[in-house]
């Protein structure tokens, strides 16, 4: 009699806590959900009752969320992302207008309860897709579907795009005609400093009065600028820069996603936990820990 020698599931492999992870991923296999998400099958439980939600920015969910997904799987979390807002950069997501991507994510929000069986989701965001959901709060009737609403390096009040801006600025001004034909199909567009699409975004969370938000950023951002952009002002809201939990913590934009004390602080905005200093250790702009 023969008998065959047991075989074993490959392990999932360890989140990389880098942003170059995420770049990786999306080159083997692009715009494809991050491990750990968009498990239909998957139900809240008591100790995580509602879903999470996962937002890119100018990007997508792979590069996006490569790590911080499959690490809110491994606590317990039924974890969801999409692209939304494509357009003609191809996989890149959060190009189409603030309207239309927040119409977007609010069908994807109201299929992600319909799966799971939730009365609530909790949504975390980066960069634009920490802010565009204030659309869905304020003009689809979203306030009641979130209970937890974590942004990370959302440009809330518009951002200069390390003075970049200016200089668009500069030039739309002399072509007005310009400015009428590109800026209300541009997402990204839209959120240029002093732009009057930010008036009708309105982040406000006193609109929200139940939802309690948390926001994330960093000192070394150079795409929400200045960084305090992507804070909010109200008594459901709890504000954290990382420098602030460790100042040996490098990340910028992109790493922010990825970076271990970010992502600690997710955890436990999650949890309705206190956030506490995090075991600190140096990280570098898009490489991660090292």
């Amino acid at each position: 009699m023969s008998t065959s020698a047991p075989t074993f599931a490959e392990p999932e492999p360890e989140p990389s806590y880098s942003y170059l992870g995420g770049v990786a991923a999306q080159f083997r296999a692009p715009d494809t959900a991050p491990p750990g998400a968009n498990d239909w099958d998957c139900r809240p439980d008591g100790a995580h009752p509602q879903p999470v939600v996962l937002l890119h920015g100018l990007s997508n969910q792979t590069v996006t969320w490569n790590t911080l997904a499959p690490v809110l799987a491994a606590a317990g979390y039924c974890v969801f992302s999409t692209t939304y807002g494509t357009g003609p950069l191809g996989p890149v997501g959060a190009v189409a207008p603030i309207a239309e991507s927040g119409e977007q994510i609010g069908a994807f929000i109201d299929r992600v309860l319909a799966a799971t069986g939730a009365g609530q989701v909790d949504l975390v965001g980066h960069s634009m897709g920490g802010a565009i959901p204030f659309h869905y709060l304020n003009h689809l009737g979203g306030a009641s579907k979130i209970d937890d609403y974590i942004a990370m390096g959302a440009p809330f009040h518009g951002t200069t795009l390390s003075g970049i801006q200016s200089m668009f600025a500069q030039v739309l001004a002399t072509a007005p005609a310009l400015d009428v034909a590109i800026t209300p199909h541009c997402g990204p567009c839209q959120f240029t400093y002093g732009s009057p699409y930010l008036r009708e975004l309105d982040p406000d969370p006193a609109a929200a009065p139940d939802v309690d938000f948390t926001t994330i950023v960093t000192r070394y951002d150079q795409i929400a600028t200045p960084y305090e952009t992507g804070m909010l002002t109200g008594a459901n809201v709890r504000n954290v820069v990382v420098q602030d939990l460790c100042a040996q913590d490098y990340t910028e934009h992109y790493e922010l996603t990825a970076d271990p004390v970010a992502i600690g602080v997710v955890i436990a905005a999650l949890a309705d936990q206190d956030i506490v200093p995090a075991s600190c250790r140096p990280v570098l702009p898009f490489l991660g820990p090292v």
